[in-house]
């Protein structure tokens, strides 16, 4: 099922694998039920809720300032690559540090654990932007999708071991649980680590010919920001698309963070969870590829289209779920779209943005992916308030999916791609016709 053309391709996609278990494994798994039973033991539940999503806060806050600026300069100077290790390896060195932190160490776990999802987050600014220089422009949609795919499969396959682990911690020679959960910390670390060589030896840099020294990079990288928000101007089509993806995928992260507070309020327990979270992800596996596929027929403005009309289902049946049962069902549905629709949204982005400015305009995208998770909670808890139901919160996000699909709708890839090869032609010095300008 999964079909490489070449080296490059694989180790583009390993990468995914390597990082996915980060994002599995301690972001959605055991991070947020183990700080608060572990090191904030004895603490009260309001604060260290509070300290763990300060500690999510700031580090997505620091990323999204951070990224059109570090792209800009990678953009400059070549440093795609070099850029993509440091965070890589800065997220290894973190998530290992959190096994030896021991209980009660609150503070200590919070920034080990947030300078790990800097390196995560970090990381993916550049891999995103290699994304054109690896696969063909007929092969994108499905190259992109494959790189979900190979992410959902390597998480899954590694959280599915540690629910095994934690479950059966003296088959293992563990004391308990609590020491299963802290191995798996350490294991989270080897596996990014060693699965991240690959997309360091067999992923070319691209434009490594033009790149220009570190210093001179770095003011040519900022002064390159400061114009990218002048040409905007330009690429109305750039700009349109990413509001419309800010108000989507807040709907869908949404979904993902409130899910497991909404199965605890209808009596899931924690072992519940984990499965329904093991559902989603080997079925994302699969249907990530599909996606990719159906990018490939349709093109992958229509597959977006279809992935925002499932989760309006989806929030639908939420609103309407009664037993626990139905969370699986809902964790599948999610697991049909969730890596399709970040797969295309990635993937269609790459048409439209200059392709000397990869880094810079990933950046971009990624600040407004930090920057989700806004509108959604705010909904929720307001329409929850004025209804005075959890169900009604619910449903309002479909406000999210709506808008961001009208938005869309709006969005013209053909006109997009011209634009994106006028700029191209101007920095490089050349002016052609282009509509009423030059």
């Amino acid at each position: 099922m999964l079909k490489f053309k070449n080296k490059q391709e694989l180790g583009w996609c390993l990468y995914d694998w390597a990082n996915s278990a980060f994002a599995t494994t301690i972001m959605a798994g055991f991070f947020p039920v183990f700080f608060k039973k572990y090191w904030c033991q004895g603490v009260e539940v309001t604060k260290s809720t509070a300290i763990l999503g300060l500690a999510n806060s700031l580090s997505g806050l620091l990323v999204a300032v951070i990224a059109p600026v570090i792209g800009a300069i990678a953009d400059r100077g070549c440093y795609k690559k070099k850029f993509l290790i440091f965070f890589a390896y800065l997220g290894v060195l973190s998530t290992t540090a959190l096994f030896m932190v021991q209980k009660g160490h609150w503070l200590l776990a919070a920034v080990a654990y947030a300078v790990g999802a800097i390196g995560f987050s970090g990381s993916v600014i550049f891999y995103d932007s290699l994304l054109p220089s690896i696969a063909e422009r007929k092969r994108i949609d499905y190259v992109s999708a494959l790189g979900f795919a190979t992410g959902y499969l390597g998480g899954g396959i590694l959280f599915a071991f540690h629910i095994w682990m934690i479950f059966n911690p003296s088959f293992f020679g563990l004391q308990d649980a609590n020491q299963a959960i802290r191995v798996s910390f350490l294991t989270v670390g080897v596996w990014w680590g060693v699965f991240t060589l690959p997309i360091i030896f067999f992923v070319r840099e691209p434009g490594k010919i033009n790149g220009i020294p570190s210093a001179n990079a770095f003011r040519s990288g900022l002064k390159q920001l400061a114009n990218t928000f002048h040409k905007l101007q330009h690429m109305k089509t750039v700009f349109l698309f990413l509001i419309s993806y800010w108000l989507y995928i807040d709907g869908v992260d949404t979904i993902v963070r409130m899910g497991v507070d909404y199965g605890l309020s209808i009596g899931f327990e924690y072992k519940d969870l984990l499965l329904a979270l093991l559902i989603t992800q080997f079925v994302s596996f699969p249907c990530a590829i599909i996606f990719g596929k159906a990018g490939e027929r349709i093109g992958a403005k229509p597959a977006i289209f279809i992935a925002i009309g499932i989760y309006i289902f989806a929030v639908m049946w939420a609103m309407r779920m009664k037993v626990k049962y139905e969370f699986y069902g809902l964790a599948m549905i999610i697991g049909l779209i969730q890596g399709g629709i970040q797969a295309m949204s990635r993937s269609f982005y790459s048409r439209i943005v200059p392709h000397d400015q990869l880094a810079e305009f990933y950046g971009f995208y990624n600040m407004v992916g930090k920057f989700a998770v806004i509108l959604g909670p705010v909904l929720i808890g307001v329409t929850g308030v004025f209804f005075e139901s959890s169900r009604a919160g619910i449903a309002s996000i479909v406000i999210l999916f709506i808008t961001g699909g009208i938005l869309l709708f709006f969005v013209d890839e053909k006109k997009g791609d011209e634009q994106r090869k006028y700029l191209s032609l101007r920095e490089n010095g050349h002016v052609l016709k282009f509509g009423n300008k030059e």
